[in-house]
């Protein structure tokens, strides 16, 4: 039987508020220490842990904490693939455009 996996924002924020709950577990902290330490409100962070809701900067501040937050730099990176040596050339000589409503 094909086995479909669609990942949907929903989806992705359960895996992740379960991540980083068992990221806090694994160094031993508890949520009030956790928010201690980040700087996050503790309301912020069991909201977070139940719901999954939380600003962009909390969640950075939590991640700066559990130390992962380096792994948050390969968000939305553009990966540049060459086939050839005339798309490198072809890629130097392009000029950088601003982007554009379509």
């Amino acid at each position: 039987m094909l086995d479909i996996n669609i990942e949907t924002p929903s989806s992705i924020l359960e895996v992740l508020k379960d991540n980083f709950k068992q990221k806090r577990l694994s160094f031993n902290l508890t949520q009030e220490g956790l928010s201690k330490k980040s700087g996050v409100s503790l309301g912020s962070l069991k909201r977070f842990e139940s719901i999954g809701q939380i600003s962009l900067e909390s969640l950075l501040k939590l991640a700066l904490v559990l130390e992962c937050l380096d792994e948050f730099k390969n968000i939305a990176i553009i990966k540049d693939e060459i086939a050839a040596i005339d798309d490198l050339f072809k890629q130097e000589n392009q000029k950088k455009q601003r982007g554009s409503i379509k």
